[in-house]
């Protein structure tokens, strides 16, 4: 487990459980709103941004298997899964053994098995998580510069609260086009003004009714995380 341990501190940063209010970003061109406070503005951008990643087939979908890969200073790393969102069973699989463990009785042995898969499927299906997570604050600004690709975009930042979850506090930037499609994002460890990280969403591909983003680079391309071996099995409902 010392990989997966090493691995972990790496990429930690990006999960997804948080569960409470944070200060605002002080920015007089966005409008900031609480998750669970209605406008209707604010949440049809995320329900739109989620719809045009296929949220409206996700009830159909029974298991997702895919593999996490990240090449860095060199180094190629990588986790493999198997998650069964309808009964909260997930499995990680490596060359030396696999873990099974269920979502709903996570303990001390698999907690940081579970902070890896956390990291891991917020990417795989962040669009998503602006609709599953909690206690989220939103601000929106529309074309704007795309940090990496310069060109004109919309604006979507998320905060999350400063106390629960792996890493309370963090922001994203999300910069999506006309479509809803995001280009480009954002991450900022605990809300700081500068990007902790700033990479590009690259090669969506759909999987039975999910599109998905499997590459992600920074400027430099120092940095690529990208997914394989995706597969999404659905449901028929009579």
């Amino acid at each position: 487990m010392k990989f997966l341990y090493t691995f972990l501190f790496f990429i930690f940063a990006f999960t997804s459980c948080k569960n409470k209010d944070e200060k605002p970003l002080k920015n007089t061109n966005t409008t900031e709103i609480s998750y669970q406070k209605d406008s209707i503005e604010n949440l049809a951008i995320q329900n739109k941004i989620a719809n045009a990643y296929g949220y409206q087939n996700w009830d159909n979908v029974s298991e997702i298997s895919f593999t996490f890969n990240v090449e860095k200073g060199g180094k190629h790393h990588k986790r493999a899964w198997q998650w069964r969102p309808k009964t909260s069973e997930v499995a990680m699989i490596s060359a030396q053994d696999t873990i099974n463990y269920n979502r709903l009785k996570v303990d001390s042995l698999t907690l940081k098995t579970d902070a890896a898969f956390i990291n891991d499927k917020y990417w795989l299906l962040t669009p998503f998580q602006l609709i599953w997570d909690k206690n989220l604050k939103f601000s929106t600004v529309t074309n704007v510069v795309a940090p990496i690709s310069k060109d004109t975009l919309n604006q979507l930042t998320i905060e999350y609260p400063n106390e629960g979850g792996y890493t309370p506090g963090d922001a994203y930037d999300f910069f999506y086009d006309e479509n809803y499609i995001i280009k480009e994002w954002n991450y900022r460890k605990a809300n700081t003004a500068t990007p902790s990280l700033t990479t590009t969403w690259e090669q969506n591909k759909t999987f039975n009714g999910l599109s998905i983003a499997t590459v992600y680079k920074d400027s430099a391309e120092t940095f690529k995380l990208y997914f394989t071996n995706i597969s999404v099995i659905t449901e028929t409902k009579n």
